[in-house]
């Protein structure tokens, strides 16, 4: 075991759980209505509650086993076998498990930006679980943990170069969102803006944080690869939030604060998959690209596609992690045919997945809540709460 290292990713386990706990909560409950923030922190709360049980359950087994090329297996289940002295590489292995944990929280947590205000609450925690079981965890596992994706897979000795979830996270997360948004239809009322953009950008400071042991800790060292991990990743969020805010102006006339930090989360998600592989420089780029190609994004799947991703889940992290995924290969970081044979065979088994698990949970659970409750908002009307009693 190594100390120092352990020490760093101790740290980066806690700064990946303040994204979901409470980074992402807060962003996403600003840009909804008042009468839906505490629904958005219930779901993001709920699901990092849910998740982490059913990744010591089977996740962890599924992604990191040694079943196979395909599945990891059930023999990890409930950490069997590991113990305080177990090691992964120069970690202990129950920290290896604690800080992957906190990716199996975040990626189903991204989801929820794509079905606020409409989504009945059963069906978030049924299709969360049964997604992060049998879609992350598989992904995870052909990626991450040795399967047919990795090195030495169908690509070959040098299989996909995804350094901290690109493909992992971003894009899986990003096409389960667009598929709930399609089946879900749009919200009644889109025209409401967002009810605290104050919240909104707390909650992207918090991310940006976090978002250093996101791909800091994904070195799982503490080294130069850990510090330049982190350094590009700054770099790219930082041009990416300039150029978002540019690119407004530019069309608007006027650049708005949301805008402003939803282009960090952009230039965030974009660096992520190429923050192992990249320096400073193709940061910068991929981070002044990421700005304007993930609002760009934003208008054609709201405004020419009419697909109601209620707050862009798909355009920021979808689309911004495919994008840095493919830069790696444009950098000469990875193979064409590895980085972009893996996107779609990602892609795909997403796709097909959250499809099959929505219709099956919705045999369950109503998908969409009432109209009435719609309406009235689903903190009162699914939770029994308001978030401001103005009457006090």
């Amino acid at each position: 075991m190594n100390g120092a290292d352990t020490a760093w990713i101790i740290v980066a386990t806690a700064l990946v759980l303040f994204m979901t706990l409470p980074g992402l909560a807060l962003f996403y409950g600003g840009l909804v209505r008042a009468r839906n923030v505490l629904s958005v922190f219930m779901h993001c709360y709920a699901i990092a509650c849910l998740m982490s049980v059913l990744w010591f359950v089977a996740g962890y087994s599924i992604a990191f086993g040694d079943g196979g090329a395909y599945w990891g297996g059930l023999g990890k289940m409930f950490l069997g076998g590991i113990t305080a002295d177990t090691l992964s590489g120069n970690l202990p292995e129950v920290l290896f498990f604690a800080f992957q944990m906190t990716f199996a929280i975040i990626t189903p947590a991204l989801i929820v930006g794509a079905y606020v205000e409409r989504i009945g609450f059963a069906f978030v925690l049924i299709f969360s679980a049964l997604w992060m079981l049998f879609v992350y965890a598989p992904v995870t596992h052909w990626i991450w943990g040795g399967g047919f994706l990795a090195d030495g897979g169908i690509f070959g000795e040098t299989g996909v170069k995804d350094f901290a979830g690109g493909i992992v996270v971003h894009e899986t997360a990003g096409i389960a969102a667009l598929v709930l948004a399609v089946m879900l239809g749009a919200r009644k009322n889109q025209t409401t803006p967002p009810h605290n953009p104050g919240y909104v950008m707390i909650g992207a400071s918090m991310l940006w944080v976090g978002w250093f042991g996101f791909n800091g800790g994904s070195q799982l060292a503490a080294d130069g690869g850990a510090a330049m991990a982190l350094t590009v990743t700054h770099i790219s969020a930082a041009t990416a939030s300039l150029t978002w805010a540019a690119w407004e102006w530019v069309k608007y006339g006027k650049a708005s604060l949301v805008g402003l930090v939803t282009g960090t989360i952009a230039g965030l998600a974009s660096i992520t998959p190429a923050s192992g592989f990249v320096g400073p420089v193709e940061a910068l780029i991929i981070g002044a690209v990421a700005g304007i190609l993930c609002q760009e994004a934003v208008n054609l799947i709201r405004n020419k596609v009419k697909i109601d991703d209620t707050l862009d889940v798909f355009a920021v992290h979808g689309v911004g992690g495919i994008f840095g995924t493919i830069m790696i290969a444009a950098f000469g970081a990875g193979s064409w045919a590895a980085q972009l044979g893996s996107l779609v065979i990602v892609g795909v088994f997403t796709l097909v997945m959250s499809v099959v698990i929505a219709k099956l949970v919705a045999l369950i659970t109503p998908l969409r809540v009432d109209a009435e409750t719609e309406v009235n908002g689903l903190d009162l009307m699914a939770h029994g709460e308001r978030a401001y009693d103005h009457s006090s």
